[in-house]
């Protein structure tokens, strides 16, 4: 099957179809460009969207992503930006390998077809110009034959009329012969041109077209196999990348299934937890008989207007927590607003993170110190004087949080349990730093705020102390006898008992115990028997006398 002899007489509509072909060439380019225009929209939605829904650094949310199905999200959210990169390499691979690559085809294949058809055209004209001769030649035989044939009917004329002189007839016949060799010269001429346009007529149909015709057959044979080839390609880039998506896309279930919601449900118990003990059961206080009372969990005393204390009975009620007073200042540089187990992990983080800053210091002066060095050893590269200052200061900072790191460890050994009672020894260990942080400690001992489930307001307190302050009994008990002592304690520190319910103590002042530590780190004490109220526990250290009366071990 060859175009030049089946289509030998269809070049026009050759030349309409290998345009058709070429348009199609140029809708397949553009409709690839789009596509390409999609997968590059569809990646930068992907990648807004995750960056959208990524936690904020230094935020609430970045601490909840600490559980597992927040870290299996954030871990989807990762694998979706990784799935958006492949969809800009399936548009980065369609442009480069389809896109551009057909764009030049297109341009040579333009070049070809223009070329192919212009030697066409000019063998149709040439051949056009062939058979305008032969038509030329063949109506200039046919005028010379009817001329020799009016040429020799005139001569035979004239030589039958008797009345036609000689010389007239010797005339005629002479032109008769005249246009009978002209008819022969004609018949010559048009002979040769005729046998030559058949030359060049077979050739022109045999030859040039059928030449012709094969070179345009194979320009299209090949545009549409370039066609074929680039829909594989098409098809190969998207396959190239299902292995990453795939991938991707087990990452996120990966991520799902490492969700443990134990894991989370102690995550938030972690969170939570105040490390206070529930309330034990309440006791049952006798006011038949006249006899002293102890102080059970349940009552609160304060020093009110030189009264001993406040006894409150015949309605039974929760704990209340000493001293409450809104606080809507700074949090305590110790922490002590905060539950134990709260307090115990704010103090430990705070540790960590002064270690770090005392590690990031003293790689600094490092490498001042090796610089300096370096000075020393070549005046040349500086003056070694010049970084005296600057490690200094270093140095300085280095002295500054290790003392602040031996603060909060000292704290935190306190709530862990490692320090029960301050010693002597304990307070020698850290009086290196007592002076500089000794009114901090007292401010925080102050605004030192407590209760099991770490809420600290004003206002809750007054509404308990008002529901208890209605009772009938509360005049009945105002000159009982105070509480008996049950131990000793001696001052380690000043305190200033400037909150509702607290007593202002001396260093190495000794005083009574009349309560103990129930857990929320305030143990009653008394001076005299119209002077007594609450200091910090970790302000005093406890010699419990286990015979006194009253005295009671708490669980």
């Amino acid at each position: 099957m060859s175009w030049g002899t089946e289509l030998w007489d269809q070049f026009d509509n050759l030349e309409k179809h290998t345009q058709w072909g070429i348009d199609i060439l140029e809708k397949y380019i553009k409709f690839v460009k789009e596509r390409t225009d999609i997968e590059l929209s569809y990646a930068k939605q992907l990648r807004n969207l995750s960056k959208k829904y990524q936690p904020k650094k230094n935020s609430k949310e970045e601490e909840e992503y600490k559980y597992t199905a927040c870290k299996a999200f954030l871990s989807t959210l990762n694998e979706m930006n990784d799935y958006a990169g492949q969809h800009e390499v399936i548009s980065e691979n369609m442009t480069s390998q389809i896109t551009v690559d057909l764009m030049r085809y297109v341009q040579e294949l333009k070049q070809e077809r223009k070329s192919n058809f212009h030697d066409g055209r000019k063998a149709q004209q040439h051949i056009e110009t062939c058979w305008k001769q032969l038509e030329s030649s063949k109506r200039r035989f046919e005028r010379d034959c009817k001329e020799a044939d009016r040429a020799q009917q005139y001569f035979e004329k004239m030589d039958a009329d008797i009345n036609v002189t000689k010389a007239d007839v010797e005339k005629a016949r002479q032109q008769a012969q005249l246009r009978h060799q002209m008819a022969e010269d004609s018949k010559a001429d048009y002979s040769s041109i005729l046998q030559r346009f058949n030359q060049e007529q077979w050739e022109y149909y045999h030859t040039h077209i059928p030449n012709i015709f094969q070179k345009i057959q194979e320009m299209e044979e090949r545009r549409i196999m370039r066609i074929g080839e680039s829909m594989k390609t098409y098809a190969e880039v998207d396959r190239q990348v299902i292995p990453i998506i795939g991938k991707c896309l087990d990452g996120i279930v990966k991520a799902a299934e490492s969700i443990d919601q134990k894991n989370d449900s102690q995550l938030v118990v972690e969170a939570y937890k105040s490390g206070f003990e529930p309330p034990g059961d309440i006791e049952f206080e006798d006011y038949t008989q006249p006899m002293k009372r102890t102080v059970s969990e349940n009552s609160l005393s304060s020093s009110k207007e030189g009264k001993p204390e406040l006894k409150f009975g015949g309605k039974s009620r929760g704990k209340l927590w000493p001293f409450i007073k809104k606080n809507k200042g700074a949090t305590p540089e110790d922490f002590s607003n905060l539950p134990p187990e709260q307090r115990r992990k704010k103090l430990q983080q705070k540790v960590d993170d002064l270690n770090k800053e005392i590690q990031k210091e003293t790689d600094q002066r490092d490498a001042i110190t090796k610089m300096k060095d370096v000075y020393l050893k070549n005046p040349q590269m500086g003056d070694p004087a010049s970084l005296d200052h600057k490690l200094a200061e270093v140095t300085q900072n280095i002295e500054r949080l290790r003392l602040e790191t031996q603060k909060f460890e000292a704290w935190l050994a306190e709530v862990e349990g490692r320090l029960p009672a301050r010693s002597e020894q304990a307070r020698r260990q850290s009086g290196m730093y007592d002076g500089q942080t000794q009114q901090t400690v007292t401010n925080c001992a102050q605004d030192r705020e407590s209760s099991p489930d770490g809420s600290y307001t004003e206002e809750q307190s007054q509404e308990s102390e008002l529901k208890v302050l209605t009772t009938d009994f509360d005049d009945e008990f105002d000159d009982e006898e105070p509480l008996p002592a049950i131990g000793t304690c001696k001052a380690l520190y000043t305190f200033e008992g400037q909150n509702e319910g607290t007593i202002s103590v001396v260093e190495g002042e000794l005083l009574s115990v009349i309560e103990e530590d129930k857990g929320d780190g305030w143990t009653r004490i008394r001076r005299s028997e119209d002077e007594e109220g609450y200091v910090p526990t970790s302000y005093v250290e406890v010699y419990l006398d286990k015979n006194a009366k009253g005295a009671k071990t708490y669980i």
